[in-house]
């Protein structure tokens, strides 16, 4: 039988070692549709509630696994809800096909409906390729550039297909002028700085005597590496937010996140080094590294536009993290003088007994950070975590401990909300042997956590393990704005915008088949966790939580006290309830200087 464009387009995905697609249907789609029934399964199409956790879960599978991310959507309205996913990738450098409908070539300029100009409205997100098929033989060489750039570039590629192209008979390119014969397959290259470089590099870590390292995700595939040079730099290392799983937690010399999510270890060994050591990093908030100029510093990255994005680099090499310490690894000496690494390891110690004491502080009714702290050590091994972008990404930063063989994201430079149940499936897909966690606020949860519940539930019976944890941070507030509301502008919080219609997410979990449990208070939070780890079926922990409780550390949020302290005095009397010891002092001292 003679196949159609669409039947070739499953067929050219699955040469690409694609198995999964996330999308949701459409006429603009029907004809891929077909040939996914037709398929017998060799592709499966996840249907999800709607084309952005699409996009959000080729994005995690991208993360998660390394392999390409597929999602699909119509034209029009589907097409343009995937971009918020698409651009969570493109930001976040992942590789993530879109495989997107358009109107019949016929309609096209005639202001059909749904009529979008998609190859303009995917320009940006898309710049590195997208392309609209046009004819039967074209296909080919669309879905392979589409696949080979986005690997080659970690971004984002758009294939546009009319639906009228995807019913046409399927015909191979012809052996004339101006046709083009592609085909499948890329191989990761081996980048390499020079030997020049690295001898400099080696130099300006050689005489440091305070050395820090910074990790991001891009230092992921080099951990036994960076043990390695923090074993020799005696060196502490610090991991920006989308790193948090490129080295666990329980090594003594890792000091955990930096930035406004940061541990004090970690400021501390920023303020005290005097050479920094950048890897697979592009933490964006300058105001956390060493003041400008005051260290020397170096910087490896995969990509050389990222060089001394950041730090001005004295040193910067361009290469893939694992390769590039390895071939600096020889050029260093060990330090004998262990005193600034034993140091950041009594640093830590005392960051971790601190976080205990703030997870421990009364709060109305229930202490965010104390349920981070106590589910962190009964998380199974290997589990895949995800968060939501707000006040989850604090205690998550903070509270959350990575062991060896967990995987971890967020939506990075995005930060957009609404991710973390959307990665949490897509985890699932990827590892369905492995337990997963969604850590969640109730904003991104009434956004769109809650129509993927359904996901869930149409799902979770195919999974081997079924244990998918959804954590709901419920504080009836939109509660990170609120905070950036007081301490970035001096403002009260605005009920208007920030109050969250009340929602029971237990309860609702229930009704549609999995496992609700609603806490209220610290008393039973250790059995309803132990539940939860214990349940046959996906849960829902509904946690009712203070929202007065401040999301950043005491240490970073005395540099607000004189903002904290206006918005107290313009009447704002919450944000002061659990203000305590200095940062209480600092903001009732710039009260009284108001």
């Amino acid at each position: 039988m003679e196949k159609k464009v669409s039947d070739y387009i499953i067929k050219r995905l699955k040469d690409w070692g694609v198995n999964r697609i996330y999308g949701y249907p459409g006429d603009g789609i029907n004809g891929l549709m077909g040939a996914l029934r037709r398929a017998e399964g060799a592709v499966e199409f996840v249907q999800v509630r709607h084309e952005e956790t699409a996009s959000l879960m080729a994005c995690a599978h991208a993360k998660f696994t390394g392999e390409v991310g597929v999602c699909t959507a119509t034209s029009g309205p589907g097409a343009i809800h995937l971009l918020n996913g698409l651009y969570d990738a493109k930001m976040d450098h992942q590789a993530v096909v879109a495989i997107v409908g358009q109107k019949a070539r016929t309609a096209l300029g005639g202001h059909a409906q749904q009529e979008v100009d998609l190859m303009s409205l995917y320009k940006d997100v898309a710049g590195e390729y997208v392309q609209m098929a046009t004819e039967a033989s074209q296909v080919r060489h669309l879905v392979d550039r589409a696949f080979r750039i986005a690997k080659a570039q970690n971004t984002v590629t758009c294939v546009i297909i009319p639906n009228d192209v995807q019913e046409l008979e399927y015909e191979e390119p012809q052996e004339k002028h101006q046709t083009i014969h592609s085909g499948v397959g890329y191989a990761v290259p081996r980048i390499l700085p020079k030997q020049e470089d690295l001898e400099k590099a080696a130099e300006v870590l050689n005489a440091g005597k305070k050395v820090a390292i910074l990790i991001g995700a891009g230092a992921k595939g080099a951990a036994e590496e960076v043990k390695q040079l923090a074993g020799v730099l005696g060196a502490g290392v610090a991991k920006a937010f989308l790193g948090k799983d490129a080295l666990p937690d329980d090594l003594s010399y890792v000091t955990g996140s930096i930035g406004f999510f940061g541990t004090n270890a970690t400021h501390r060994m920023m303020e005290e080094c005097d050479t920094l050591l950048m890897i697979g990093t592009g933490f964006p908030y300058a105001e956390f590294l060493p003041e400008d100029g005051t260290v020397r510093s170096v910087q490896i990255d995969v990509d050389g536009r990222r060089i001394s994005l950041r730090y001005p680099m004295e040193v910067g090499l361009t290469g893939d993290s694992a390769e590039t310490i390895r071939e600096l690894l020889p050029l260093l000496q060990r330090k004998e003088d262990r005193s600034w690494q034993e140091q950041i390891e009594q640093n830590m110690l005392e960051w971790k007994k601190y976080l205990r004491e703030l997870a421990d502080q009364q709060a109305n009714p229930l202490n965010p950070r104390l349920v981070f702290e106590q589910l962190s050590p009964r998380l199974p091994d290997n589990s895949i975590l995800s968060c939501d972008s707000g006040s989850t990404s604090s205690w998550t930063a903070q509270h959350i401990q990575i062991r060896e063989g967990m995987k971890f994201s967020v939506s990075g430079y995005l930060a957009t909300m609404g991710c973390a149940v959307p990665y949490a499936i897509a985890a699932k897909f990827a590892f369905p042997e492995r337990a997963a966690f969604a850590f969640v606020g109730d904003g991104a949860m009434q956004m769109s956590g809650n129509d993927e519940l359904l996901t869930i539930k149409k799902y979770w019976q195919q999974w081997g393990n079924p244990q998918l944890v959804v954590v709901v941070v419920n504080n009836s507030d939109l509660n990170f704005v609120t905070w950036e509301q007081r301490m970035m502008e001096g403002e009260p919080k605005f009920d208007v915008s920030q109050v969250l219609p009340e929602f029971n997410y237990a309860q609702y979990a229930e009704v549609i088949g999995l496992i609700g449990i609603r806490l209220d208070s610290p008393d039973g939070l250790e059995a309803a966790l132990d539940q939860a780890l214990k349940a046959d079926r996906p849960v829902v922990i509904d946690a009712v939580t203070d929202p007065e409780i401040i999301p950043f550390t005491p240490q970073v949020a005395e540099k607000f006290a004189g903002k904290i302290a206006q918005a107290i005095n313009k009447g704002d009397r919450a944000a002061a309830r659990n203000l305590k010891g200095d940062l209480g002092k600092a903001v009732k001292k710039a009260g009284e200087e108001e």
